[in-house]
């Protein structure tokens, strides 16, 4: 028995060691759901060269001012330094304030939140704190100051005060600066052209941008928070609740989406509504959350009949806690795909409305604007059917791509 023991010993050992060796070089082992999830990710190329396309996009739009300008960012003078270009930084002089001071805010709140998590990392409350006052200051600017109207030529004034140094935006026009050069080819002074009154094509490029990821970001944002809360409810809820839910939700995807959305926008611009944007970004928003709604309700109809979520109910955890903290964690994955589906669509819806005249009104920057001036002789007047166009494709292109990346590394099976 005893030698028995000892010589089968050294096999067990072996055994074990191997068996050891197999589950220590298990990559997932140890890690998070989370963290397997963006492993996966970023090894589909397709999805990490669409992220890689929109955060470029989201960073042109954000650092627009100052690259794209009409006004000095910096003269030094014999009486001292000036920047033009900051007050209208905080205080922009354009029909669509909303979307400008916000990105124009990013500008400043991005770089402030990644150095304040570089510094309190460690202390999640002390950089909760400090994030939250160093926004809200940020915030103060914009909210105080008011824009100021300048009809100064400030290229003008530059050539002729010699005493004076002048700092320009390397493309140094205002996307609603006008000039006599209508419908100007591509050159060193306009890199894509002119448009019909002579605006600089490659600025209304940058803040055509603002408005697609606005619009796309916003809209998205609006009919996920609807569509989420309707799905969780009426699934966990059922009965009678579901049943007058999903009527209502038949009923919204019966109409022709965007056909309504033509007829939405008719109606606010006769009243004389001229903030387009927010307009396009609140009916996109609230048409567009039926979809949504159901997806999210067939998931929670999976898992109501779960092990984990009927234990909570036993024990009488509250309604809140189970669709909150145990329903929405595990029915995020295909809420985080429609998302990132649904703001490619929002953007193709805004220009298409933009197109056809019902979406940003002119003077506001926008990609199917500058289609809509194309549409008369798209031969002639390529350059302002390539490049929006283009941004276009990319643009909804990139964000497909990133939908279907978080599709597969969510999907066990791929």
């Amino acid at each position: 028995m005893d030698h028995d023991d000892a010589t089968s010993s050294p096999e067990k050992t072996a055994d074990a060691a191997v068996t050891e060796s197999v589950v220590s070089s298990d990559p997932a082992e140890g890690q998070t759901p989370g963290r397997i999830m963006r492993r996966r990710f970023f090894r589909e190329k397709s999805a990490v060269c669409g992220l890689v396309f929109v955060i470029l996009l989201i960073l042109a739009a954000v650092t627009a001012p100052v690259f794209v300008n009409g006004k000095p960012l910096l003269i030094v003078s014999p009486d001292g330094m000036s920047s033009p270009a900051l007050r209208d930084f905080f205080a922009p002089d354009a029909q669509e304030v909303f979307v400008e001071k916000m990105f124009n805010w990013l500008f400043l709140a991005i770089p402030t939140v990644l150095i304040l998590w570089a510094l309190f990392r460690r202390s999640r409350r002390a950089f909760a704190v400090l994030t939250a006052a160093a926004l809200i200051l940020l915030a103060i600017p914009f909210c105080v100051l008011k824009p100021h109207m300048s009809q100064i030529d400030w290229r003008k004034t530059a050539e002729a005060d010699a005493a004076s140094k002048y700092w320009f935006a390397a493309v140094p026009y205002g996307p609603f600066e006008t000039s006599p050069e209508t419908y100007a080819k591509p050159s060193r002074r306009h890199p894509f052209g002119t448009d019909h009154v002579g605006r600089d094509v490659f600025a209304r490029m940058m803040y055509g941008a603002r408005v697609s990821l606005a619009v796309g970001f916003l809209s998205t944002a609006i009919s996920l928070l609807i569509g989420t809360a309707a799905g969780l409810f009426s699934g966990y809820r059922g009965g009678r609740i579901d049943l007058i839910g999903q009527r209502l939700v038949e009923i919204v995807i019966c109409f022709p989406t965007f056909l309504l959305l033509l007829i939405l926008m008719a109606i606010m611009l006769d009243h004389g509504a001229r903030q387009s944007i927010l307009l396009v970004i609140l009916v996109l928003g609230l048409t567009g959350w039926p979809g949504l709604s159901r997806l999210v309700r067939g998931e929670v109809l999976k898992q109501r009949q779960m092990a984990y979520i009927q234990s909570c109910e036993s024990l009488g955890v509250p309604t809140r806690s189970i669709l909150f903290r145990h329903l929405l964690p595990n029915v995020s994955g295909p809420i985080f795909v429609s998302f990132a589906f649904s703001i490619a669509g929002a953007i193709l819806s805004e220009n298409s409305l933009s197109f056809l005249g019902f979406g940003v009104q002119d003077p506001s920057a926008s990609w199917g604007e500058l289609l809509k001036q194309a549409f008369a002789d798209p031969l002639n007047y390529w350059n302002l059917m390539l490049w929006p166009g283009l941004a276009i494709f990319l643009s909804v292109t990139a964000f497909n791509f990133i939908a279907d990346g978080i599709r597969r590394s969510i999907d066990l099976k791929s």
